[in-house]
């Protein structure tokens, strides 16, 4: 899966938001509100194929934490964004 292209993280002080942006995303009326942790996953999976396992991965590497509840929290993360409708798979 990646990240659709058309939208772009916003940081609005201590805040972050994804923004559809041009004319592909003209129906989404939404904006998005990430944490910290979930601006850093966006940024480092922007324009790559990526899985549930490579998000794991990656707050393994990044955080200090389980990697069952690394794995719980990627989980969770893609089936927000796929509710939200920023994925291509």
């Amino acid at each position: 899966m990646k990240i659709k292209e058309g939208f772009k993280l916003r940081e609005l002080g201590r805040e972050f938001i994804v923004v559809g942006e041009g004319i592909a995303q003209v129906n989404f009326n939404k904006m998005i509100s990430l944490n910290g942790t979930a601006a850093f996953l966006w940024r480092e999976l922007l324009g790559k194929d990526f899985t549930v396992d490579d998000i794991t991965k990656l707050l393994c590497n990044n955080y200090e934490v389980e990697e069952a509840v690394a794995a719980a929290d990627a989980a969770t993360l893609v089936d927000n964004w796929r509710k939200a409708e920023l994925l291509d798979e």
